[in-house]
């Protein structure tokens, strides 16, 4: 949003420059104009992403579907920041949850996820800006922050893991240290080694066209520019972070039935069994999984799961705490 003086001007109107194949065009698609007083106009632009070009390259994609699923994004994306923000605020200002290491890793998590949706609904309007260095500092935080997210989805499924492999007695030297070592600087280390790089080569963060099918017209974002970075980091680590959590996922549930089989003998498995491990699905990540559906061609449904069911994971930290404390019992 900004104001123009319009006071040696008659009729006018909001337009933003839209890159087309070949030439840029100026056009008036996604600008309001409302007129402020007789000399100012106010220049109302949008211009939005949807979730899913964090792990694939979304090109040749409609307009409108686009346009809907950055829509969809922007809620989900507002909502899970307002659910991570009350899950850290919850934690600072409650003495018990402090006390506990699973309510350490689910605010480090909820900490991990609201960095993630704030700094990533700020790309598009990042990349409006005529200052280069700030679009590139807000890919950078994107990709560090997408990056600790994964790996504290990785945390979260080794605290499980050691909570029932360990009879849930885990005591481990400076625990929670070593966990934030991991879930906070693995991640810089990536990130820091690809900006060390790029100064020998082209950068790899900056602004990024996003082509679409029916216009040929493309918008442009602050994300990786390389394809072969956000193929070869992105996803690769993320399908060894998956990997891992589904491991973990399906020995948790075997462990939890196999417990509730020894105590409820006889008895079907209870409704309350079956949404505790989806919650920990939806903990861990597991609906990032839709990413490997979608590679390499545009699935509308596929993007559209994608990106309801990722934006709105900051809420299942908060709601997934109750789950592992009562499984601590």
């Amino acid at each position: 949003m900004y104001l123009l003086a319009a006071s040696v001007f008659h009729n006018v109107k909001c337009i933003n420059s839209i890159k087309y194949v070949g030439n840029n065009t100026w056009k008036t698609d996604g600008c309001n104009t409302t007129q402020i007083s007789d000399g100012v106009v106010e220049c109302s632009c949008d211009h939005m992403t949807p979730f899913a070009v964090l792990l694939v390259e979304v090109n040749n994609i409609d307009g409108q579907q686009w346009e809907i699923l950055s829509y969809i994004s922007y809620v989900g994306c507002s909502l899970s920041a307002v659910f991570s923000a009350f899950s850290v605020l919850t934690f600072i200002f409650n003495r018990n949850a402090r006390a506990e290491v699973s309510s350490s890793i689910h605010v480090s998590l909820s900490s991990a996820l609201f960095l993630l949706n704030m700094s990533f609904m700020f790309s598009e309007w990042a990349a409006t800006w005529t200052v280069k260095e700030v679009c590139v500092f807000t890919a950078v935080t994107i990709h560090y922050s997408l990056l600790c997210s994964f790996t504290w989805m990785a945390v979260e499924a080794l605290h499980l893991y050691l909570l029932l492999g360990r009879v849930f007695n885990i005591y481990i030297k400076h625990y929670m240290v070593k966990l934030s070592l991991i879930g906070w600087g693995v991640p810089a280390v990536l990130v820091g080694c690809l900006l060390s790089i790029q100064q020998l080569t082209r950068p790899f963060y900056g602004y990024k066209n996003v082509t679409l099918s029916n216009s040929n017209a493309t918008n442009l974002v602050c994300w990786i520019t390389e394809p072969l970075i956000l193929y070869g980091v992105n996803l690769c680590y993320f399908t060894i972070v998956f990997l891992f959590n589904t491991i973990v996922l399906i020995t948790v549930s075997r462990q939890i039935f196999k417990l509730k089989k020894v105590d409820n003998k006889h008895k079907k498995i209870p409704v309350k069994d079956a949404s505790t491990v989806l919650g920990f699905m939806c903990l861990l990540g597991t609906s990032w999984g839709l990413v490997f559906l979608g590679s390499g061609y545009t699935s509308y449904p596929i993007l559209y799961v994608f990106c309801i069911s990722n934006t709105m994971q900051g809420r299942f930290p908060l709601s997934d705490r109750i789950t592992v404390e009562e499984i601590n019992k």
